[in-house]
């Protein structure tokens, strides 16, 4: 069954989520593994654990199909600011709004919390479908890092970013 309208607009998926903690921190290695050309450290994974309801495992019934994993910081100046470290679904349930439904997710919690005044991640220089997605939530491209990435082709990424304005409105910053 084609999961594509006529119009080429993706149908209303079921999508669900589940923030990740040490009882189901073996699905986000998996899909990681899957995923991303990359093995990731355990750091990365105590980082995401930290983030607590910012990192979150997507499912299309009960199968999981995606995550979001996330690291809160220290931001300069005061508050904090969240760095997505990694938003994957898996290719057969691309284009089907699922990475939409998680960013949107996060975004939304960040913007219920007052000291978080920023959002930011690099993605890979090639990686048209990324970028786009995130231009969508209106992110913006601050800058080009070479040689960022040490495994893969190419290595250069961009650093994007999304200031939180209502954050800033509530300490009183415009």
């Amino acid at each position: 069954m084609d999961r594509v309208g006529k119009v080429g607009r993706a149908y209303e998926v079921p999508v669900t989520f589940d923030n990740v903690r040490d009882k189901n921190l073996m699905q986000l290695k998996k899909l990681n593994t899957a995923i991303f050309p990359v093995k990731y450290k355990d750091r990365y994974y105590s980082d995401a654990l930290a983030s607590g309801d910012f990192t979150k495992l997507a499912y299309y019934g009960d199968i999981c199909v995606g995550s979001i994993a996330c690291r809160l910081e220290k931001r300069e100046g005061g508050g904090m600011k969240l760095y997505i470290m990694t938003l994957g679904i898996l290719a057969p349930y691309r284009r089907l709004g699922i990475g939409s439904k998680l960013l949107k997710n996060t975004l939304d919690l960040c913007q219920q919390d007052p000291n978080i005044f920023e959002v930011f991640l690099h993605v890979q220089t090639n990686n048209e479908e990324a970028i786009a997605l995130y231009r969508k939530f209106d992110f913006e491209i601050k800058e080009k890092i070479e040689n960022y990435y040490t495994d893969i082709e190419p290595p250069d990424c961009y650093l994007l970013s999304k200031t939180l304005l209502s954050s800033m409105k509530g300490k009183g910053i415009s």
